[in-house]
């Protein structure tokens, strides 16, 4: 007898295997992505063919998204970092917010559980464009409230560490 199911993947998919040389090898290249694959196969004890190998099918699998560089805020003019809470009512407003990724001032965008519906964590040059960007997000309609949080000091500011405890 067939099972109808009404379209649902009955197979799971299967994380991709990370050994410790993986996870050695994601610290390193976190910690400075620019580095040459014989520098990083001298730290995790491997050849240059074969770190290359192992990024390779890292990318491939998804586990490393992409290669970028970290920024200095200050130092580019947008020393001001703060925390947006937003709560909003209707459904288009979700969509309407996902069109801030064109907003230089945005650097991420989060639905979230809790007391508010999004966190949007937002870089600006100054108090008065942090107001500009509140301004622009209350245009999207159906925002109930919004909180700010400014960060006076970055204790920690790094992302997914590749290490298990």
């Amino acid at each position: 007898m067939d099972k109808d199911t009404n379209g649902v993947q009955q197979k799971r998919v299967s994380e991709p295997a990370i050994d410790d040389t993986d996870r050695k090898l994601l610290g390193a290249l976190s910690e400075d992505s620019s580095q040459s694959y014989s520098d990083l196969g001298a730290k995790v004890h491997l050849s240059a063919p074969a770190v290359h190998e192992r990024v390779k099918k890292m990318k491939a699998a998804g586990v490393i998204t992409k290669n970028t560089i970290s920024l200095d805020g200050a130092k580019i003019g947008r020393p001001l970092l703060a925390f947006i809470h937003v709560n909003y009512t209707g459904a288009k407003a979700r969509e309407n917010f996902a069109k801030l990724h064109e907003d230089a001032d945005v650097e991420e965008i989060h639905s979230v559980a809790g007391d508010s519906c999004l966190l949007i964590k937002a870089r600006c040059q100054s108090t008065n464009a942090l107001d500009e960007l509140l301004v622009r997000m209350r245009e999207f309609g159906d925002v109930t409230n919004t909180r700010s949080h400014i960060v006076l000091t970055t204790l920690l500011e790094r992302g997914p560490q590749a290490g298990l405890d």
